[in-house]
């Protein structure tokens, strides 16, 4: 495993972490974009790459000890994840149709998406690129595969999705 630590004057290895989370945050928003989503690949990429530059920051401040540093980057990584959950939140909206009696959720999707790029964009700016490209790989997977085979189930039961709105209180942004 590589050292997670940087100087400040290591700028091949910063912009290593910085152009990967980049690179991941650019795959899952280009996915959520070709489905019309409200959030696209530049909000994905300045989200992840956000994240690695927040936790990037303790793993260069100088410290008393390695003990402070991981402390420090503790603490900025639930900073992130709390801010980051905080935007989600923004993207979650709730639908109540006059006809309906139950309201309907849609964004949750799309805010773990953002979440999601969030954590990997973290990943990789603490130097663990190898988990930041696999999560990635299996976000993109969840995101396409997944529906597919939710949609091949439907059609397997015989369900229609006009059939299962009517009793469907959260709604997925996928459908």
């Amino acid at each position: 495993m590589g050292n997670m630590f940087i100087t400040a004057n290591d700028w091949p290895h910063i912009a290593l972490r910085l152009a990967l989370a980049l690179v991941v945050g650019c795959m899952i928003g280009f996915n959520r974009q070709q489905g019309g989503r409200p959030a696209g690949m530049r909000t994905f990429m300045l989200v992840s790459m956000g994240a690695a530059l927040f936790v990037m920051i303790p793993l260069q401040a100088e410290g008393d000890s390695p003990y402070a540093a991981t402390n420090a980057l503790s603490r900025t990584i639930q900073g992130v994840a709390t801010g980051v959950g905080f935007l989600g939140a923004g993207l979650i909206l709730q639908e109540s149709p006059r006809k309906s009696e139950r309201p309907k959720v849609r964004g949750l999707t799309t805010a773990a998406c953002v979440w999601t790029a969030a954590g990997l964009g973290a990943a990789i700016g603490c130097g663990l690129w190898q988990m930041g490209l696999i999560g990635g790989l299996l976000t993109l997977i969840t995101l396409s595969g997944v529906k597919r085979l939710n949609r091949l189930f439907e059609v397997l039961v015989g369900e229609s999705k006009q059939g299962n709105a009517e009793y469907s209180t959260i709604t997925d942004d996928d459908d």
